[in-house]
């Protein structure tokens, strides 16, 4: 038997599973680590707290009957806050973060202009899942939060 024409034998098929398991478990660890650290894996510091005033802050939103949108053409991403009449809510003070769901490397805190009908800003998303985490007050001081989900196409960016 030539060198060319050796047959393969245990130890070979052995170290080609070995390498081949070695591979995907090595990509599967380099992939929880990078998850791990991009992510803090919390909204809230306490929630055990958080949830001792979470019916509280329900019945006070529902009150105020307040409806929100979220439109992005690319450019300019308009928030709309209506109230129970469909009309523009009136507001004390308005404000959003607008950041990735997976990570707080992109989060943004643009500044909102009223129009008459909407909260407009410019800005440049790339194409994904974005959240809105929408924080705004009625004249009489009630505070309204909302957390809107916002897919941004690619052909927005084109």
């Amino acid at each position: 038997m030539t060198k060319d024409e050796r047959a393969w034998n245990g130890r070979h098929v052995f170290l080609m599973f070995a390498g081949a398991f070695g591979v995907i478990i090595l990509a599967n660890l380099a992939l929880t680590i990078a998850a791990v650290r991009s992510f803090p894996g919390m909204d809230i510091k306490n929630s055990y707290v958080a949830s001792q005033q979470f019916e509280r802050k329900r019945q006070m939103q529902e009150q105020l009957g307040f409806r929100s949108f979220a439109l992005y053409d690319g450019n300019t991403l308009e928030i709309g806050i209506d109230s129970k009449d469909g009309v523009p809510a009136e507001l004390a003070w308005f404000s959003a973060r607008v950041g990735r769901p997976t990570h707080q490397r992109s989060d943004l805190w643009p500044e909102f202009h009223f129009d008459g009908r909407h909260h407009t800003t410019t800005v440049e998303l790339d194409p994904g899942y974005w959240n809105l985490d929408i924080s705004a007050n009625s004249l009489d001081g009630q505070p309204f939060q909302q957390k809107l989900t916002l897919w941004v196409s690619t052909r927005h960016r084109q």
